[in-house]
């Protein structure tokens, strides 16, 4: 299992992979922080992997 997380670029938050996809859209957590984070925003290998891999993310 590979662990992949996405950095906000506005904040510096860390944002885990499988809040990403079950959001697919939502607002960075960090605070006073109002970027938009998407599942999109992973890079397409890290997307496809975690996706082909879902079952192993679940808690």
């Amino acid at each position: 299992m590979r662990i992949i997380t996405y950095t906000c670029p506005s904040c510096g938050t860390v944002i885990a992979a499988n809040e990403l996809e079950s959001n697919r859209v939502m607002k960075c957590p960090g605070l006073d922080c109002q970027a938009i984070i998407r599942f999109d925003n992973l890079p397409k290998e890290a997307q496809e992997y975690f996706l082909e891999h879902m079952d192993r993310y679940r808690l």
